[in-house]
C-alpha cells in the first residue's frame, strides 16, 4: 500500500542536501516518487540528483528568501506538471544562552526556521488549493513541545512552526493534508554550527546523546505521505530510546 500511494507523487523537499531530507529522497525515489530537492549547497544537491536519476531534480534554494521558494515551486511545476507534497524541512540550530547575546544567530534561526516555512506555504498553497488537493509537511522538533535552558530561541522557532502548521490545518482541512514532524535527537548536521561556549561546556559536541538514525525520520514522513486520500496524519513525535525531553 505504501508504494501504491507514493508512486508518481511529486514531492518537494527543502533542506534536502544531507541528513533526513536526503535520506527521505532516496527512499521516496525507490518507491516511485518524483522528488524536487532544495538546499543552498548546490554541489551536494547535484551529486544526490546524479545518484537518484531522472525522477529527481534540484533547485538551489535559500529558504530565507521568499523569491527562492517561489522559484522552487515554479521550476517543480514546469518539470513535473504539479506538486503533490511540500516538506518544509530546512532548519538550523545554533543554540546558546540568552546572556551570551548571539543576536545574529537568533536572526538566522528566525529567518530559516520560521520565515522559510511561511514562504514555502505561501509559494505552494495557491497551486494546491486550485487543484483541490495536496499535502504540506513541516519539521518542528521536540523543542517545539517543551523548552529547556540554552534552547530558548531555537525552541521559540519550533513552537512557531507548531502554531503555523496547526492553524494551517484548521484553515485548509477540507482539501489539503497538513503534517508536523517533531523529531528528537537525530544523527544529522543539525547543531554543527553551535558556537556557544556555554552549550559546548554543558553538552560537549552532542556526540554522547542518544540519537535516532536519519532513516527513522524519513520513514515517519513516508508513513504520513503514504496514507489514503481521506487520512491526514496531523502530528508525529519521535525520540530515541533514552531521550526524556
Amino acid at each position: 500500500m505504501t508504494q501504491e500511494n507514493i508512486k508518481d507523487k511529486v514531492i518537494v523537499i527543502t533542506g534536502a542536501s544531507s541528513g533526513i531530507g536526503a535520506a527521505a529522497a532516496r527512499k521516496l525515489v525507490q518507491l516511485g516518487a518524483k522528488v524536487v530537492l532544495a538546499a543552498r549547497r548546490e554541489d551536494q544537491l547535484k551529486e544526490l540528483v546524479q545518484e537518484l536519476g531522472d525522477n529527481a531534480m534540484y533547485v538551489t534554494t535559500d529558504v530565507s528568501r521568499r523569491g527562492d521558494l517561489d522559484n522552487l515551486t515554479a521550476q517543480a511545476i514546469t518539470r513535473f506538471g504539479h506538486i503533490d507534497v511540500l516538506w518544509n524541512n530546512a532548519g538550523i540550530m545554533p543554540i546558546s544562552f540568552f546572556e551570551e547575546g548571539h543576536v545574529e544567530e537568533w536572526d538566522r534561526m528566525i529567518d530559516i526556521n520560521i520565515k522559510g516555512v511561511l514562504y514555502g506555504i505561501n509559494a505552494v498553497l495557491p497551486h494546491m488549493l486550485a487543484r483541490g488537493e495536496g499535502h504540506i509537511l513541516s519539521t518542528s522538533s521536540v523543542g517545539g513541545l517543551k523548552t529547556s535552558p540554552g534552547i530558548g530561541v531555537y525552541s521559540a522557532t519550533k513552537f512557531a512552526v507548531r502554531a503555523i502548521m496547526d492553524t494551517l490545518r484548521e484553515e485548509v482541512a477540507q482539501t489539503i493534508k497538513v503534517t508536523t514532524i517533531y523529531p528528537g535527537a537525530t544523527q544529522s548536521e543539525l547543531g554543527h554550527d553551535i558556537t556557544s561556549p556555554k552549550i559546548k561546556a554543558l553538552y560537549g559536541n552532542l556526540a554522547a546523546m542518544p540519537k535516532m538514525d536519519e532513516e527513522a525520520i524519513a520513514n515517519a514522513v513516508i508513513y504520513a505521505i503514504s496514507q489514503p486520500g481521506n487520512i491526514n496524519v496531523n502530528e508525529v513525535v519521535l525520540r530515541p530510546l533514552g531521550q526524556t525531553r
